[in-house]
């Protein structure tokens, strides 16, 4: 049996972008049910921002490989799959493990991908695009007609969000800094400035009658300025304490100070909805019913993309030797889009 080796790269501890660790080791045999992925493109999520601070709900221990989303090609099979998967593209929602070159899969995580589509391209829409599409369909509800907020619209799932609800006929006001002013126009919003200390008195005037959604990823007290900008019958869907992301102290606990908010706010007789959304919630209890769930929402995601409705904003993309840089920018907030791994060419 031939060994497979991997480059994987290794957030040790608490470190800064240039303390990930590049190491090279040989793979196991995949196991019943797996495959072997050969990686074309992995992402750069706000979630490895959290994890690299120690912040992320419920990351694992030190050290650990990064790597939340992932496209790439079977190259091997374990017991029980099927050998026809092998030379087939495929994207899966990790969590950890994508940023390298080869990784084992659960092959019931696999979504096909057509071989049309970039591979950077379609990792700029597998966590962004699944997470973008839940919130607007299965949490918030929106139609079309309606008006939202997006909070950080220049950002990967900011930036997605906006072309899906406009592609859907709802209203965007987007927030982002003022050099992306123009790049948030260019996908339909009117933007307004987060850096403006009236932003959530800019919007009320945009939408005095009040809005049918926001997406707030901020956390942090200002999420009861989101509250306030919904109108009967609106939803308030929070997905992220950015606000808090260099705070000390437990990791989980502005996470659960946002959701403990959600739930008062949401038992109240106001009309208006609110809640926190969990791209993982029912994968333990239901994880069929997850799956399925997932590979439904992101087929409907690449569909825009190849279609040409949906263009993912990439922002940098860099080689899995350079994820310190990748990270470094990713974190800068000076991007519009999504910051990309891709493999070594």
């Amino acid at each position: 049996m031939s060994i497979t080796s991997t480059t994987e790269i290794v957030l040790p501890g608490v470190v800064e972008p240039a303390g990930l660790l590049v190491q090279a080791r040989d793979l196991p045999a995949p196991a019943a049910g797996q495959v072997v992925l050969r990686m074309e493109a992995t992402g750069v999520s706000f979630a490895e921002q959290q994890m690299r601070v120690g912040k992320y709900y419920d990351q694992p221990s030190f050290p650990f490989v990064p790597g939340y989303d992932v496209v790439g090609t079977v190259v091997g099979t374990g017991p029980g799959v099927d050998r026809g998967l092998r030379g087939k593209r495929f994207a899966a929602v990790t969590k950890i493990g994508g940023w390298a070159s080869r990784l084992i899969v659960e092959a019931a995580d696999l979504v096909p991908v057509p071989d049309d589509i970039d591979a950077a391209v379609a990792v700029a829409v597998v966590l962004n695009g699944v997470t973008a599409w839940q919130m607007l369909y299965r949490a918030a509800k929106v139609k079309r007609g309606d008006t939202i907020v997006v909070l950080g619209a220049n950002g990967g799932v900011g930036s997605t969000l906006v072309q899906l609800a406009r592609h859907a006929g709802i209203r965007v006001i987007g927030t982002a800094s003022a050099r992306h002013h123009d790049a948030v126009r260019e996908l339909g919003a009117v933007p307004v400035d987060y850096r403006d200390p009236a932003m959530y008195n800019k919007i009320h005037e945009l939408a005095p009658e009040g809005v049918d959604a926001v997406f707030d990823h901020v956390g942090g007290p200002t999420v009861h300025d989101s509250w306030r900008l919904l109108r009967r019958g609106g939803a308030l869907i929070s997905y992220g304490s950015a606000a808090t992301k260099d705070e000390p102290g437990n990791a989980s606990l502005p996470v659960l100070k946002v959701f403990g908010r959600l739930m008062i706010w949401n038992a109240l007789p106001n009309g208006r909805r609110a809640g926190f959304y969990n791209f993982w919630a029912g994968k333990r209890l239901r994880p069929a019913v997850f799956r399925a769930r997932l590979a439904e929402d992101l087929t409907q995601v690449l569909r825009l993309v190849a279609a040409g409705a949906l263009t993912p904003h990439i922002a940098a993309r860099f080689p899995l030797a350079e994820a310190s840089a990748a990270l470094a920018l990713a974190e800068s907030r000076t991007v519009l889009g999504k910051v990309v791994i891709i493999a070594e060419q």
